[in-house]
């Protein structure tokens, strides 16, 4: 299931005159964790493909920085423990998040992922980019989402996981890397396909699928993020068009909310 992943809100908005443009939106990624990550990024709603296509190889305490157009939507998330053929004609592999063996993916991560997710401001979201960050697909790295040079709202504001599931996973969900220990926290829903957890079904709806013992364990670790489908209101967070763009830190800290 995804939480924000496409979302289009409808908005009718009047001008006395043309509307003004809307520049591009900068993504500044940020790798905190101790170890090498390998960004994903993929379009919901064009052929763009950011970061150098689709993914890029992020070494501890580097940045990268990439801008998308106005009303692009797609979503970011982490791989790890990747190992790629550097002469590009054998797929290569990543302990988590992996898209195929491909290092520029062009298509979604494997679960489990924490996901960063964008829609940005365009004619059918009226003034305001929307994102979340989402563990409905599970969990792997910490992300944190800041908003720069911030316009409108008190809903304009970091988001993000910073604590680190792994550590708190129900020993039913977790993922096990090449050593042991554990790489990734699955979702209930991967694991045992029921209604009540994937939220489908008798359980469609809002009313009808609610927090699960194991999407609380979520929730408590990282109370902005998506822990469910529809836990729409403590994690959908908007900014109006013009912020200059947006800070996506992986492994963050509490020192990155500010």
């Amino acid at each position: 299931m995804e939480s924000l992943f496409f979302f289009v809100a409808v908005v009718v908005v009047l001008f006395w005159g043309p509307a003004p443009a809307i520049a591009a939106t900068a993504f500044t990624f940020h790798n905190k964790c101790r170890y090498t990550v390998w960004p994903a990024t993929l379009s919901g709603n064009t052929a763009l493909g950011l970061g150098g296509g689709g993914g890029f190889e992020l070494r501890p305490n580097a940045t990268a920085s990439f801008s998308a157009p106005p009303s692009w939507s797609g979503r970011f998330w982490a791989r790890t423990g990747c190992s790629f053929d550097p002469t590009g004609t054998a797929p290569g592999r990543c302990d988590t998040g992996d898209c195929g063996g491909a290092l520029l993916c062009s298509v979604g991560g494997a679960p489990p992922a924490t996901l960063a997710e964008f829609t940005l401001a365009g004619p059918s979201t009226g003034d305001k980019d929307f994102y979340d960050v989402s563990l409905v697909d599970g969990y792997n790295v910490g992300i944190g989402v800041r908003p720069e040079g911030r316009r409108g709202g008190n809903r304009c504001q970091y988001t993000g996981c910073v604590a680190d599931v792994n550590k708190r996973c129900p020993a039913e969900l977790r993922v096990a890397g090449p050593a042991g220990h554990t790489v990734a926290c699955r979702s209930a829903c991967e694991v045992f396909g029921a209604s009540e957890y994937c939220c489908t079904g008798a359980h469609g709806s809002p009313e009808t699928c609610r927090p699960s013992r194991y999407s609380r364990v979520f929730k408590s670790a990282c109370p902005a993020a998506y822990s469910y489908a529809y836990d729409d209101a403590t994690s959908t967070f908007t900014c109006a068009s013009g912020t200059q763009g947006y800070r996506i830190t992986f492994c963050p800290t509490a020192g990155d909310r500010i």
